[in-house]
């Protein structure tokens, strides 16, 4: 009895203090994954496994929130008010050439959509029969939907922009 217990106690012990190795890896789209795998493209993070048991009673007291804003330093290169103002208007009249294209290629795209919606996709068989390629057609549709989406939120991206210059 008295080495099961001797036993428990020293698992209870060495359980405490394990430790695994954590990566973070960022793909492409931004999306976060925390692994304990090592994986190409990811980084270890440094933990302190103390860290993690500190009681609430022990943990310190959060410090006051710092300020939104920071002072800028007497060095940093001033602008006066009319130059400034002009690079906001030049700034203002590229977003609204962008805005403009964008418009203009989400017509096209809109357009490429029912054109594409007005051809389904075939496949003629060897004896000459025709049927249709359904998974091909939902394929292209659905690029060209996201064709058409893209340009949709880049026009809605734009105009926020623009929206935040007045």
């Amino acid at each position: 009895m008295k080495k099961h217990l001797f036993l428990s106690l020293i698992a209870i012990t060495l359980s405490s203090h394990a430790f695994a190795e954590i990566y973070k890896r960022v793909d492409a789209d931004g999306r976060v994954t925390y692994s304990n795998i090592k994986s190409k493209g990811s980084t270890r993070l440094e933990l302190d496994p103390d860290a993690n048991s500190i009681t609430n009673e022990s943990r310190p007291k959060a410090s006051p929130a710092p300020s939104k804003r920071t002072v800028t330093p007497d060095s940093f290169p001033r602008v006066d008010a009319n130059t400034q103002n002009q690079r906001d208007g030049k700034r203002r009249e590229i977003l609204q050439n962008e805005l403009e294209a964008e418009k203009a290629a989400l017509e096209e795209a809109k357009k490429a959509y029912a054109e594409g919606e007005s051809n389904p996709e075939v496949y003629k068989t060897a004896t000459g029969q025709t049927f249709r390629n359904v998974p091909k057609f939902e394929e292209k549709m659905r690029s060209l939907q996201a064709n058409v989406d893209n340009h949709k939120k880049n026009i809605e991206l734009l105009q926020k922009e623009i929206d935040s210059l007045r």
